[in-house]
C-alpha cells in the first residue's frame, strides 16, 4: 500500500529544489543550480525506483511467481 509519507517527502523535496533554483539563479549560480536540480531529480527517482520494486515484489507474491 502506498504511503502517504513518501508523496509529502517527494512533494516537500520538489518545493525545497523550487526554492533552491530561484535563489541561486537569482544570485547568478546557474550552473551550481542546474547541478542542485539534477541531484534532486536523482533523488525523487530513486525514492520512486524503490516504490516500483516494492510494487513489484508485492505483485509477485500475490501471483505467487
Amino acid at each position: 500500500m502506498l504511503d502517504v509519507n513518501v508523496l509529502f517527502k517527494i512533494a516537500g523535496l520538489a518545493i525545497i529544489l523550487i526554492i533552491l533554483d530561484k535563489v541561486l539563479k537569482a544570485s547568478g549560480k546557474d550552473d551550481i543550480a542546474t547541478i542542485t536540480n539534477l541531484t534532486g531529480i536523482v533523488i525523487i527517482l530513486t525514492m520512486v525506483i524503490n516504490l516500483i520494486s516494492k510494487l513489484f515484489t508485492s505483485v509477485r507474491t500475490m501471483f505467487t511467481l
